[in-house]
């Protein structure tokens, strides 16, 4: 008996070993944006339950490394928080320096609340992991930091995506409370130890806080696996190992100081925001406070807020007017198409019929669409064939990207968006938060009355004196030599260098941009490619080295084909894949090679990336425009505006 016992444990024991390692394989196959924060050990969910410890630990928060891992850091970080930005790689060193037998890092949510795009961004990444694990957290974390000045809820959607998860059931777990109410208990939790900076770290317990260099991490790290060392000696099973270390270490360590808490930063800039003669209005032209709002008529957010507006509309009678801009955000497929319906009702009949119209759009948003756009007109008294060539046609583009473009000139990102008398409100805010503005600026608008201004000149009166959008940022980056491939005109007056990443999905969504730019200004740009592939992509900088051998080899033309076939196939970017695509274009294969083996190229690609260093480029892909800086993927709009100042200023 004892004896088939034994056989039947040896026939378990073998098939759980086959299944683990087929478990391996398969995570490794399924590798792809990030390898350097690849979940090892964790691909499928979150950190091993440590809900008792000091520093709590669950299957909720995203990880690295094996559960039964000798050491434990816990980062507590913040998406737009700079310095967590530039602890990355030392992070990403100490994985590759442990692996994940000896190390593995647990994530904990830290928004800083003067940190405006941060918690979006935290509960976008929660959102990520709940559908995709650590491995697609971590995917989301590494763009996020790459791109960490355009915290958007477009890229959200597109990190999303990116890393594997299902744009729909992205948006339904993003509006989820339990989503919002991870990062708040993290929030808490962080409070509880003391870590209300970031970033901020607990090793075993022990607390190392800001962006530190590799040796401090190292030294504490190597002090924690010799004490682990022991305790495995005597006894202790591994998979507590780490456990009991930091209840030791936390209660040898002084309790946190407790620290009042911060109210949220609250923008009292007064923005200098223009209202148009074409922008649809609700309440009286003299009325004393101009609300603008920003808005999109398929986002959820936007519709939340419309009873609140009324509610202020009715609350305040002639005193309170409410002026439209569109601001239809690109992953909204039917935002531009409803936009273009509520104009054809503006231009046939002005502001009641646009107000209808957006109503009627609010009230059908989950339905839009050609058939719904068909219905609405009827309801409207419009010819619904008219309006279907107006959004087939593209009718009010130039209105609807001046509008989306003085939003992004005045940081209005994200809808809906709006300026009370010039004053930020961002997000679909409760009653009271307009009401408490209203009031304000309502009191310093009858204080210019008094003084003599009519009521229909408050608002230009006080735009007078109002904030301008930020004048474009502008980079001193060394200028290309023909070392460097480029495309366009050879002596053009607007030089585009384009800092890129042959791994990077957002380098690769802007190229049909790039295309529209050089068809639209012929003559008068050239781009020029500048290498900076990203240290958490591994298969880029061999990607780079690659491409400027098919320059060596058959110049500019050759180089924009090799790029075209790497991002066509970014998901194929190992070494024989490399030795394909070069065979397809007819390069030497011989010297390709060996150029490859040797690392001919590599000195050019380090030198770009120097460049960009020196600039201050950190994410990509990144633009400068006869040294105007943009940063990401950013719609044509963007680089229009660009290229036209650096026209203007080349004549």
């Amino acid at each position: 008996m004892q004896k088939g016992t034994a056989i039947v444990g040896m026939l378990l024991s073998f098939v759980l070993g086959v299944l683990v390692m087929f478990g391996v394989n398969r995570s490794q196959q399924g590798a792809s944006l990030s390898a350097d924060n690849a979940t090892a050990g964790a691909a499928a969910g979150g950190a091993s339950d440590h809900s008792g410890s000091p520093i709590a630990i669950t299957k909720d928060d995203p990880s690295w490394g094996n559960a039964d891992a000798l050491v434990t850091i816990v980062e507590i970080s913040d998406f737009q928080c700079p310095f967590c930005s530039r602890v990355i790689p030392t992070i990403n060193q100490i994985k590759q320096t442990y692996g994940p037998e000896k190390v593995r890092v647990v994530w904990k949510h830290n928004p800083l609340p003067f940190h405006k795009e941060a918690t979006p961004a935290h509960e976008a990444s929660h959102a990520v992991f709940v559908l995709g694990g650590s491995d697609a957290f971590w995917k989301f974390h590494d763009s996020a930091f790459a791109n960490q000045k355009e915290l958007t809820p477009a890229n959200f959607e597109k990190w999303a995506v990116a890393a594997g998860v299902d744009a729909a059931k992205f948006k339904a777990e993003l509006a989820k409370e339990s989503t919002k109410a991870k990062i708040k208990k993290d929030l808490e939790a962080n409070a509880k130890i003391g870590a209300t900076g970031t970033p901020a770290f607990r090793i075993n317990g022990i607390t190392l806080s800001g962006a530190q260099p590799l040796e401090s991490f190292k030294t504490t790290i190597d002090a924690e696996l010799k004490k682990a060392e022991e305790l495995l000696k005597s006894g202790t099973p591994k998979k507590l190992v780490s456990l009991r270390m930091t209840e030791k270490n936390f209660k040898a360590q002084p309790a946190p100081a407790k620290k009042e808490a911060k109210p949220e930063a609250e923008d009292t800039t007064t923005w200098r925001v223009p209202v148009a003669k074409d922008d649809p209005v609700k309440g009286p032209a003299d009325a004393l406070v101009t609300i603008v709002e920003w808005s999109d008529f398929q986002c959820p957010f936007c519709s939340k807020v419309e009873p609140t507006i009324q509610k202020i509309l009715d609350t305040y009678g002639k005193d309170v007017r409410v002026v439209w801009k569109d601001n239809a955000l690109p992953f909204h497929k039917e935002a531009k198409p409803a936009a273009t319906l509520a104009r054809v009702a503006y231009e046939k009949g002005g502001d009641a019929l646009f107000w209808k119209a957006h109503g009627l759009l609010f009230d059908n948003q989950k339905t839009l669409g050609t058939e719904t756009y068909t219905k609405l007109a009827g309801e409207l008294g419009l010819n619904a064939a008219d309006v279907l060539k107006a959004i087939e046609t593209n009718k009010y583009d130039p209105k609807i990207a001046a509008s989306m473009e003085l939003a992004g000139d005045l940081q209005a990102r994200g809808t809906p968006h709006f300026f009370v008398n010039g004053r930020r409100l961002a997000g679909a805010q409760p009653f009271e938060k307009f009401d408490s503005l209203v009031k304000t600026q309502l009191a310093a608008a009858k204080a210019l009355v008094a003084k003599g201004v009519p009521r229909a000149n408050v608002y230009d009166e006080i735009m007078k004196t109002a904030k301008g959008p930020d004048e474009p940022e502008k980079r001193d980056v060394a200028a290309p030599t023909a070392k460097n491939p480029s495309k366009g005109a050879p002596n053009a007056k607007v030089v585009i260098q384009e800092f890129s990443d042959f791994q990077c999905p957002f380098c690769s969504r802007v190229n049909p941009t790039i295309k529209q730019i050089l068809d639209e200004y012929k003559g008068q740009v050239q781009v020029v490619w500048r290498n900076m592939p990203l240290a958490f992509h591994k298969e880029a900088p061999l990607a780079a080295e690659a491409a400027y051998e098919a320059f060596v080899q058959k110049g500019a033309d050759g180089f924009w084909a090799y790029h075209d076939k790497l991002f066509e196939n970014q998901k194929a970017l190992q070494r024989e894949d490399l030795e394909k695509y070069a065979t397809e274009l007819g390069l030497d294969m011989n010297k390709f090679k060996a150029a490859l083996d040797a690392h001919t190229h590599e000195a050019i690609v380090k030198a770009d990336m120097a460049v960009a260093e020196k600039a201050g480029v950190r994410g990509t892909p990144a633009f400068t425009i006869n040294g105007y800086f943009l940063s990401g993927a950013q719609p044509y709009p963007q680089f229009k505006k660009l290229i036209d100042l650096a026209l203007k200023e080349a004549k």
